[in-house]
């Protein structure tokens, strides 16, 4: 038998037959995405060029509206939804390579003018996406081309990134920094199997500096000792001698 309903339940169900969302204001929200790859021992970034205004022909980083749902019962999506679906419409990556790549969330942007049209809020992640996925991005959605560039290349052309992007893709960045050495982040940028060398590249990439091979490689092996990293079969064809490779044990990310 259902319990009765309270004063504050039969209250709370009044106020909200009687709210009227439409008396405040409502900022439109999207989401935006700082997708990051390793190729040639370079860090790169997927830009997508805007073919509808504003910043129409600009390069910007991809993303989009959170769709919103038309009353209290369909609210809409989900934020990490919404990336989800952005990163598949915008990137033309298949929902299972999509579902491979490790999304993070990395703040809120909400400056007052950082969109022309309205006040709008952005979440920003960042997906990382191994090398093996790159040649299966191409532009979808409303963008006319996509096209990854070199970090250090950033701004293209010399044009500014449309909205505030430039500013997303800066803090993108020193996150990611920030989380490499206490997180699994760099196993996100490598193939299935990767040498001490394919990994030391990723660390490289994302910092922006040469790390010292021989301290890397023993930070490498205590991983091996910690059991985060275990030997793989086969081996990698260098220019010297064949390298061992490696996996990462878990691959919780995929």
């Amino acid at each position: 038998m259902r319990a009765p309903k309270s004063p504050r339940d039969e209250g709370e169900a009044r106020f909200l037959r009687d709210y009227r969302p439409g008396d405040f204001p409502r900022p439109s929200v999207t989401v935006d995405l700082v997708i990051l790859t390793v190729v040639d021992k370079l860090l790169r970034v997927l830009l997508v060029q805007r073919n509808e205004h504003p910043f129409k022909g600009r390069w910007a980083l991809p993303g989009g509206f959170v769709r919103v749902g038309p009353n209290r019962e369909d609210q809409g999506e989900d934020l990490e939804a919404a990336a989800r679906r952005e990163l598949e419409e915008e990137t033309g990556l298949s929902h299972e390579n999509a579902g491979r790549i490790l999304l993070t969330q990395v703040g809120a942007f909400g400056a007052p003018l950082r969109d022309p049209r309205m006040r709008v809020i952005s979440v920003a992640y960042v997906a990382l996406v191994r090398p093996d996925l790159v040649p299966l991005v191409r532009a979808g959605g409303d963008v006319s081309h996509v096209r990854w560039f070199a970090a250090e290349e950033l701004p293209p052309e010399g044009a500014e990134l449309a909205f505030d992007h430039g500013d997303i893709f800066e803090a993108a960045l020193e996150r990611m920094r920030g989380d490499l050495d206490r997180t699994a982040l760099a196993f996100a940028l490598v193939p299935d199997t990767f040498t001490i060398q394919e990994l030391r590249g990723v660390h490289e990439a994302l910092r922006g500096e040469a790390l010292d091979p021989g301290n890397f490689r023993k930070k490498f092996l205590r991983m091996v000792e910690e059991g985060v990293i275990e030997a793989a079969r086969g081996k990698r064809p260098t220019a010297s001698k064949p390298a061992s490779v490696y996996r990462f044990v878990t691959r919780e990310r995929v």
